[in-house]
């Protein structure tokens, strides 16, 4: 029994100290994704949709709940955040050549028409966040037709080169 007691003593002790030590957070200043939306041009609302179930973790700007700053439920969302930047940033957009633009749209609708995005975790407890029928089909429309806008042969132009 007194492992147990020091185990959950110390256990505590080092809960108390990660509230001291925070994650970075993730804000940016400024319109951080305009390039996004001037290129793409979403609908009002689709732009709602993204702000509300997407940029959050795919942007360079988290709006944070007041349980962020508890630990361990900070890091858990830095690695959340981090993660979801990994694999989509829309702060980014700029920086991405024409062919991945297109890739990262088309992995959009494929994400959303799978019900895997925005994730379960997520809408749990951002219920706003949760699509209802018509909001998905409106944001893969739109993403769609903002895919159509890339060039279409991308993929093909390196080969068409070679012969």
């Amino acid at each position: 029994m007194k492992t147990f007691k020091k185990t959950l003593i110390a256990l505590f002790v080092v809960l108390i100290i990660l509230q001291f030590i925070r994650p970075e957070k993730n804000m940016a200043q400024g319109d951080y994704v305009s390039t996004f939306v001037s290129e793409t041009q979403p609908t009002p609302e689709v732009k709602t949709i993204l702000k509300t179930a997407c940029f959050d973790c795919h942007s360079n700007n988290t709006v944070y709940p007041w349980y962020a700053e508890i630990a361990p439920v900070s890091y858990w969302l830095a690695d959340h955040i981090d993660e979801g930047k990994e694999h989509l940033n829309f702060s980014d957009w700029v920086n991405y050549v024409p062919k991945k633009k297109a890739h990262k749209l088309e992995e959009l609708v494929e994400e959303v028409e799978k019900g895997e995005m925005p994730l379960e975790s997520y809408t749990f407890i951002h219920q706003n966040a949760r699509l209802t029928a018509e909001q998905t089909v409106a944001l893969i429309s739109w993403a769609k037709g903002a895919r159509s806008a890339y060039p279409a042969s991308v993929e093909n132009r390196g080969e068409e080169e070679e012969h």
